[in-house]
């Protein structure tokens, strides 16, 4: 909401919490507790809905705007693809709906943790499935890119295989470290920077973490093996050699190739021409990014 109208446009929302709700009108934002208020009135306007609910919620979110609000043009903020896409799919949004993930955020939670710059030169994930609807399609991404973003398009499989590697791997080697280093008195008192940016999302919620994480268990899945398959090798040279050299070089190496990745700017593509869902899949996933907005096949402006 603070980044959409920073950015100029009409926004209005729902929250479950009155103490969120009332927090947001303090600052003047049009905001409600009743949900099915909200989405009668983007029914009314044709506003794009934004789902920005952990995965256990979006079922019954979903049965409200099939029931209010069906031809609303729908995306979300959730940061798996695959389940959520089945969860549309089940609730017969699929036409309208294009998932979407901004990969940004703090380890808090509520009102107060929101910020309208939070967005601001971040990877916009916006999927680009075979079903999506150009219309749609180009709706969300202005979304974004009005977000300060830059849009990242992607597959939704191949988004969450990427998103269990750099996200929710992430998080549970967050959680391990800090739960180890609980276990040694000292370790709190001379814990300094390594510690606080290896831990950060273990401060997130608890119940988000395993909704993301268990949500894309099939892919979480085989990188968390890889991950402890790279951790034991390093035990057993650490015990056997007194070296864990291997394991440094080659973590290092790929730190450094990540520093130099380039994300070259998409601009031949237009959305709606034939294939265009393949070449922008194929764009990202080559490095590709959306910094301004792409022409709609037979769109006037």
């Amino acid at each position: 909401m603070r980044a959409a109208r920073a950015a100029g446009r009409p926004v209005f929302g729902y929250n479950r919490s009155v103490e969120g709700v009332e927090a947001a009108r303090f600052d003047g934002y049009d905001a409600t507790t009743h949900l099915d208020e909200a989405l009668t009135r983007a029914a009314d306007l044709g506003a794009v809905v934004v789902l920005a609910v952990p995965m256990p919620a979006l079922p019954t979110m979903l049965a409200h705007v099939r029931a209010v609000a069906p031809q609303c043009p729908l995306t979300d903020v959730t940061s798996v693809k695959g389940a959520v896409l089945e969860e549309v799919r089940a609730a017969g949004l699929l036409d309208r709906f294009v998932g979407g993930h901004p990969m940004t955020g703090t380890a808090h939670s509520g009102w107060t943790a929101g910020d309208a710059d939070l967005f601001v030169g971040t990877p916009w994930v916006i999927s680009v499935d075979d079903h999506v609807d150009p219309q749609v399609w180009a709706e969300v991404m202005t979304l974004a890119l009005d977000c300060r973003a830059f849009v990242v398009p992607a597959r939704s499989d191949e988004h969450d295989r990427a998103a269990a590697t750099i996200s929710h791997l992430p998080h549970l080697l967050a959680e391990a470290l800090a739960t180890t280093a609980g276990h040694v008195p000292l370790a709190f008192a001379l814990a300094a920077g390594s510690f606080r940016d290896g831990t950060r999302v273990a401060a997130t919620a608890p119940e988000l973490v395993r909704a993301m994480c268990e949500a894309n268990a099939g892919e979480l899945l085989p990188v968390l093996d890889e991950a402890l398959a790279l951790l034991t090798r390093a035990r057993e040279q650490l015990a056997q050699h007194g070296s864990v050299a291997e394991l440094v070089t080659a973590g290092h190496a790929a730190r450094v190739r990540y520093d130099s990745v380039s994300r070259p700017d998409i601009v031949g593509t237009v959305i709606g021409a034939a294939g265009w869902h393949e070449e922008l899949a194929a764009a990202g996933r080559a490095g590709g990014v959306i910094r301004s907005a792409l022409p709609i096949r037979d769109s006037r402006g």
